[in-house]
């Protein structure tokens, strides 16, 4: 079996490097514990039910829902095959349109032209629109295969199917959080195109404002509309792939805990 990459920590996943780097977020705020974070973030009738999935009584037969009863065996390699092609898929659909076949929407990319005047309290909702798309798009695929792989851990003895059962807690406790902090991250991108459409409308009237034709030209060309567009269009695909990569992690760790406790393939 192949041995799976090791997992960033979680000061370091690309969603946060992605977003210190673009000044998005201050560096100082990933230092902060983890565990201390998520105590903070849960109120007590979360609490409560935690600590019922940490101290359960002793499990019976119908512990197991009946359609993880029902689901196909899978072998913790075709599991990771599948996962894996998942991501594939949804990574082409963020950089390129959905692939052929794969049964996601195709969602593509607003036209790299803006009206003019620019109207920046409008110009960017095409953009917002297209994010959100995605993201959606990544929430329903990458819930279901989170699910998927929960069912093969819930049908194991033991450690992975109380994982298994910890897991799902968690996704139903932090679920508000996750959707709350990634809707930041789209603020932060709008509040980033506001203020490039702001720069751009200053240097057109500079540009405009100047009396020779000759300083004319060579304004208009320093001045390019199109190149802070693409950039903003790079760094929107850009950010959409560190939330798929921050989406993927509780998967990805079942998929390893799963790995580390079944047989390889011959």
């Amino acid at each position: 079996m192949t041995q799976a990459p090791a997992r960033a920590p979680f000061n370091s996943s690309r969603l946060t490097r992605f977003l210190t780097e673009n000044a998005m977020l201050n560096a100082a705020q990933t230092q902060q514990d983890v565990g201390q974070q998520l105590g903070d973030w849960l109120n007590f009738r979360q609490a409560i039910a935690l600590h019922g999935v940490l101290h359960p009584e002793q499990a019976t037969p119908h512990d197991t829902p009946a359609q993880v009863r029902r689901a196909a065996t899978m072998s913790a390699q075709a599991l990771r095959r599948h996962a894996e092609k998942v991501r594939a898929q949804l990574e082409q659909s963020i950089q390129q349109g959905a692939p052929t076949g794969s049964g996601l929407a195709r969602i593509d990319m607003p036209p790299p032209t803006l009206d003019e005047p620019l109207e920046p309290k409008t110009a960017y909702e095409p953009y917002r629109r297209f994010h959100a798309a995605h993201q959606r798009q990544m929430e329903t695929s990458l819930h279901s295969l989170r699910s998927q792989v929960r069912g093969q851990l819930g049908k194991c003895p033991g450690p992975l199917q109380q994982l298994a059962t910890l897991d799902a807690a968690f996704e139903n406790i932090l679920g508000e959080r996750e959707a709350m902090l990634l809707g930041k991250v789209a603020k932060l991108l709008e509040k980033g195109f506001a203020q490039a459409v702001k720069q751009h409308i200053k240097q057109q009237a500079e540009a405009h404002a100047l009396v020779t034709t000759e300083a004319a030209h060579a304004a208009s060309t320093a001045v390019n509309p199109g190149s802070w567009l693409m950039a903003f269009r790079q760094t929107l695909r850009t950010a959409l792939l560190a939330e798929l990569d921050t989406r993927l992690q509780p998967t990805l760790a079942l998929l390893e805990a799963f790995e580390s406790q079944t047989p390889q393939e011959q």
